[in-house]
């Protein structure tokens, strides 16, 4: 039976860098065979413009129909005025909270092509190969109550909850147990038990986790330091598991030890492995409509979504090595350039990617 995958391109960079990923999908769906659908809708911003809301109920259901969902990006400085409850990011949690995509899985991966591109020392982050889990659907982006009021002073008040179950905590610490024993079997828990109630929970859960994983390594560090190591010896860490919030942070921190978050792929799954996959790099207004957008993260979520959602080992493999000869060949966009190599656009490196996907 067919396999439906829905495009989201939503704003900034976004179109840009899906319209080359998407070259990539037709061309793997021709040469493997793949009885693969693709179909497009709106979120975010666009949805906005076009709709009046970031997330319509076609694309929703749409998202519900589909086997897996490549989302380009969301968000702009367009709509920053607009009520908080229908901003383009509305869309993209209603999104994740509707498919109940609760994990998010982040790798950071130095490619050797890239390895003097980072802001750090080449020692420091030459063979990175880290994977950060971030449960996606908790935490206090979504816990209520949440809000401003007012208090009796007349002052304001901002409040949010930082909220998670049980239930929720063994889901994702066995995402991240599973995937640290699928590597180097070490699995580093990031919470703030020392202050904060809802993480000593966390931490109770990871351990109970850990008495079945005997084969997994587990080791618990508080988010502050977790920061600091990363940018001190990030080839300490394996796999890292962390809340809503701090796994936001942390991931970004980790994207840039690579040379440029425009080379990282997400995934975000559900309970039975349908995902949404998505670039890190976020909408980047700066630059949208001129070109210059590295849409090799949205390539490489191509190959995530293969791997994950739709089974296609061989299919994420040869995503994955056009990509790396392509870098061997020199191509740089932008974000990765330095003096000695080809200076490319958006499209100039997805037809590179794709003339040499045709190769391989």
């Amino acid at each position: 039976m067919s396999q439906r995958i829905l495009l989201l391109p939503g704003d900034g960079i976004g179109p840009e860098v899906i319209r080359e990923a998407e070259k990539i999908l037709v061309q793997v769906i021709s040469r493997f065979k793949l009885d693969l659908q693709l179909e497009t809708a709106l979120l975010g911003g666009a949805a906005i413009d076009s709709e009046g809301i970031p997330l319509p109920d076609s694309t929703l259901k749409l998202a519900n129909q589909a086997d897996a969902i490549l989302l380009g990006a969301v968000g702009g400085p367009k709509w920053d005025e607009i009520d908080r409850s229908i901003r383009p990011e509305k869309g993209l949690l209603g999104l994740r909270s509707g498919l109940q995509l609760f994990g998010n899985l982040r790798p950071a991966i130095t490619f050797p092509q890239l390895a003097d591109a980072s802001s750090l020392k080449k020692e420091l982050v030459a063979g990175l190969d880290l994977l950060i889990v971030r449960e996606l659907t908790g935490g206090i982006y979504f816990g209520e109550p949440r809000g401003i009021r007012e208090l009796k002073n007349g002052e304001k008040q901002g409040f949010n909850t930082y909220v998670y179950s049980e239930s929720e905590i063994e889901r994702i610490g066995r995402v991240a147990f599973d995937a640290a024993r699928k590597r180097d079997g070490r699995l580093c828990s990031v919470d703030k038990a020392n202050v904060l109630e809802v993480t000593v929970l966390w931490r109770e859960v990871m351990d109970r986790l850990g008495r079945e994983y005997k084969d997994v390594q587990l080791s618990h560090m508080y988010v502050d330091n977790a920061a600091m190591q990363l940018i001190r010896e990030p080839k300490q860490f394996d796999v890292m598991v962390t809340g809503n919030m701090f796994g936001d942070i942390l991931s970004d921190a980790a994207a840039m030890l690579t040379g440029s978050i425009g080379m990282l792929p997400s995934a975000s799954l559900d309970i039975n492995g349908k995902g949404m996959y998505e670039p890190c790099h976020g909408s980047a207004p700066d630059i949208a409509g001129q070109n210059k957008a590295n849409p090799l993260a949205a390539i490489l979520s191509c190959a995530m979504m293969m791997r994950y959602s739709l089974g296609l080992e061989q299919v994420a493999l040869t995503i994955e090595k056009a990509v790396e000869q392509t870098l061997d060949e020199g191509y740089r966009t932008v974000d990765i350039f330095s003096d000695g190599y080809k200076k490319v656009s958006t499209s100039e490196m997805g037809d590179a990617v794709s003339s040499i996907l045709s190769s391989i």
